[in-house]
C-alpha cells in the first residue's frame, strides 16, 4: 500500500504566502509489480500547493487534504523524474492515500490531465 513517510514541514517563500518552502524533506512510496518505488521532496523545494484558478477556491482552495499530494505533485512536475501522465497517476494515488474524498480526487485529477500540459511546458 502507498504512503507518505513524514509530516510535510513548511515556511512561507515569499511575502504573499503564495509560495511555500520546505524545511524538511518528505517521502512518498508506492508498492508496484517491480517493488517498492520511494519519491522524495527535498528541503527547500517551493511549491505554490495545488495551481487552482482563485474562482474555484471556495471548492478547492490551493491547500488542503491534499496538499502533500500537490507538493509531491508540483516536485515530479519541476523535475520531470518520471512521466506527465505518471505524475498524475502519482497524484491521484497520493490523494486516495490521504483520504481526499472521491469526488475532489478525480476533479483535480482531471483538471491536471487536461490543463497540466501547459505547466510541465514551461521551464522555470
Amino acid at each position: 500500500m502507498s504512503s507518505f513517510t513524514s509530516p510535510l514541514k513548511i515556511e512561507p517563500a515569499n511575502e504573499e504566502m503564495t509560495k511555500w518552502r520546505l524545511i524538511e524533506p518528505f517521502e512518498f512510496y508506492i508498492d508496484e509489480p517491480a517493488g517498492r518505488i520511494y519519491y522524495k521532496v527535498p528541503v527547500g523545494f517551493i511549491t505554490d500547493f495545488a495551481s487552482v484558478p482563485r474562482i474555484f477556491w471556495s471548492i478547492l482552495p490551493p491547500w488542503g487534504r491534499y496538499g502533500k499530494a500537490a507538493v509531491l505533485h508540483d516536485f515530479l512536475y519541476k523535475t520531470k523524474s518520471v512521466s506527465r501522465e505518471k505524475a498524475d497517476r502519482i497524484f491521484l494515488e497520493a490523494m486516495k492515500v490521504l483520504k481526499v474524498p472521491a469526488w475532489k480526487r478525480y476533479i483535480m485529477y482531471w483538471a491536471v490531465r487536461l490543463f497540466g500540459w501547459i505547466r510541465w511546458k514551461k521551464k522555470d
